[in-house]
Order: C-alpha cells, then structure tokens, then sequence
C-alpha cells in the first residue's frame, strides 16, 4: 500500500488562539487551493505533534492544540482530503501508545510518522516505546509506518536501512534545500532491496526568515558543511524577491524529482509553509506540481 498523495503539513495553533485559528487555517487553505489551481489535488493534512526542544527555539514553545482535537475541527472544512501525522513514541509506554494509535486510526489518520526524542537527547533515551520498535509492534494496527529521512545526518544510510528492516512502509523527508536526497537515494537502492516510499518535502521561505531563522533551526547540524550549503540556499531564498524566491525553489524541486524519479521508490510530495499558509506559498507549491506531481488514483 502506497499513499500516493500531496500532503500539506498544517501545524496545531496555540492551545490558547484554539479552534478559531484552526478554522481559519482550514479555510485559508481551501481558499488558496482555489485560487492557485489545487482544489483536490492536496489528498492528504500532515499533522505534526509537537513537543518542546531547545530552549533556543527562535519562536517560542507554547501548548498546542492536540492532533487529534485539531484534525477533528479542520476535517470538516478540508472536503476529501484524510490526515497523516506524526506520533512521539519515546514517553509513551506500549499500552498508553497502542490507545493513542488506536484513536488515531479511528479519527481517520491513514499513516502515522513515529517520532523519538527530541535532539537535545540521545537515541534510545525516554522511558516509552522507540520508534524503531514502534514500528514493528503495531505492523497491524498502523498499515503507514513511517519514520523521518534526514539525508545529509551522518550514519543515515544504516539508520535508515534498519528502520525499513523493522517494517517502516515510507521515509518523510527533513525540508529539502539542496538534492542530497538524489544521492542518497540512488546509494541507498544500490545497497538494499528495500523500496519504501519516500515523501518529499518542500518549504516555502519567506522574507521573514531573515528575522526570525526558524527554517535555519529546524534544520541545523552543527559542523556539517552539507547542512551549511543548505542554510545558505535558505538565506537566499529569504533574501530574495517572489519571482526569483519560485523559480529558485521550482528550479530545485526539478532537480530533485528528475535525479530519483527512476530509482524505484513510490514518489510523494510533502509541502509546508513553515510559518503559514499564505497566497505567495501556494504560488510556488503550484508552480512545483505543474513540473510533477504523483498521479492521482
């Protein structure tokens, strides 16, 4: 079973702002898809659950609304379009996490992201479930397991690869600011059987990542020159104006489509606008799908 879809990444508002900024967030994506040429096309919402990490986030942690609470208010405003999310496994035990998957499935989630500590923790560190187990204990329950694809962390090959050996079904990739993943891949079908299905991901940056640098954090690895190539294409993309902003970001999703799209792994896409959805990001992301998309069936 492959998911075959576009999904948008819609993230939880604050506990306080609650369900009127989640309905407008609904509704602001019906209406951009309209506007843009996407209305049915975006199959899937991908609904991150979020737990604190660094204390130097450059916007602030606060409560968010819970997935499940959030998707129950944006379902009915989002016509044909299912969830996806992603479930934090390491602080759960396996009984509490089998209820939580449980009521996941039963909202209508069709695949589920299993997620372990946060990076200012070890792997392996939490007292709950590991992803990589998850992965294998609820092989019947979750019928989409995936797990996250970080191509330029280093040891991603072997992590990667064991992780499919558990039973992950599909790798969602970190934001994608360079064709690492092209390589990566192409390495990885050289050294395994295993084809999982890969969901590309794609942000939209805007000006005000030059202020704030939240893209610059989420994707940061200290000492990696890979990482610092990428950072670099983010501050151009924030520096740059809307029309050079899309042809700059098309111009990579080519890249990158072209470099995997015969390498045998079931292709989707994943889109975010990591500060919100607005009109110039849906701009872009229709430009992308122009170029490619996954057919729809």
């Amino acid at each position: 079973m492959t998911l075959n879809t576009i999904a948008l990444e819609l993230v939880p508002p604050n506990a306080d702002e609650g369900r009127e900024r989640a309905l407008e967030d609904a509704r602001k994506v019906v209406q951009f898809s309209a506007e843009y040429g996407l209305t049915g096309r975006l199959r899937h919402v991908m609904i991150p659950g979020i737990i604190a990490e660094d204390d130097d986030r450059p916007i602030a942690m606060k409560p968010k609304l819970d997935v499940l609470d959030f998707w129950s208010i944006v379902k009915p405003e989002l016509a044909g379009m299912h969830g996806l999310c992603t479930q934090v496994t390491a602080f759960s035990d396996e009984p509490t996490l089998r209820k939580r998957l449980t009521e996941l499935r039963e909202a209508g989630m069709e695949g589920v992201v299993f997620v372990g500590v946060p990076r200012t923790m070890n792997d392996g560190e939490g007292s709950g479930v590991a992803p990589t187990d998850a992965l294998s204990i609820y092989r019947e329950l979750v019928p989409n397991r995936g797990v996250i694809l970080i191509p330029t962390r280093e040891g991603e090959h072997g992590r990667f690869n064991f992780k499919c050996d558990q039973g992950a079904t599909y790798g969602m990739t970190q934001l994608l600011y360079s064709d690492a993943i092209v390589g990566f891949l192409r390495d990885f079908a050289q050294s395994t059987d295993h084809r999982p299905e890969i969901l590309l991901s794609f942000g939209f940056v805007p000006k005000m990542e030059s202020r704030v640098g939240l893209i610059n954090w989420l994707i940061q690895d200290p000492g990696n020159a890979a990482v610092a190539a990428e950072q670099e294409f983010v501050r151009r993309l924030a520096g740059s104006e809307p029309p050079q902003k899309r042809r700059l970001m098309v111009d990579l999703y080519k890249s990158v489509i072209d470099g995997v799209a015969e390498l045998g792994f079931p292709l989707s896409i994943h889109l975010e606008a990591t500060y919100g959805v607005s009109a110039p990001a849906f701009q872009t992301f229709a430009e992308m799908l122009a170029y490619w998309s996954p057919a729809q069936v």
